[in-house]
C-alpha cells in the first residue's frame, strides 16, 4: 500500500534540489521506474495535494501553465539557503 502523504513529503524535499528557474512536473521529481509503480489515482491525489501545498505555502515553488495533456507545470523560484 502506498502512502501518499509520504510521497508527497517526498517530492516537496526533492524540490530542493532544483535550480532556480528551472521548470518541472511533479513525475519529474521521482525516478522513472518509481513513479510508474505508483497507481494512477494515487498519482493523481499527489499532484493535487502538490498543488495545494504550493498554493499555501507559497514558497519558492510557483504554478504555471499546465502542459497539453493537462498535467500542472511548476517553476523553482529563489532557493532557500540553509
Amino acid at each position: 500500500m502506498i502512502d501518499v502523504n509520504g510521497l508527497l513529503e517526498l517530492a516537496i524535499k526533492e524540490t530542493e534540489n532544483l535550480l532556480e528557474g528551472e521548470i518541472f512536473l511533479v513525475k519529474e521529481l521521482f525516478k522513472g521506474y518509481e513513479w510508474n509503480r505508483i497507481p494512477r489515482n494515487d498519482r493523481l491525489l499527489l499532484g493535487t495535494l502538490f498543488l495545494n501545498h504550493v498554493n499555501k505555502t507559497g514558497g519558492s515553488i510557483q504554478v504555471i501553465e499546465k502542459t497539453s495533456s493537462g498535467q500542472q507545470k511548476y517553476k523553482a523560484s529563489v532557493q532557500n539557503s540553509m
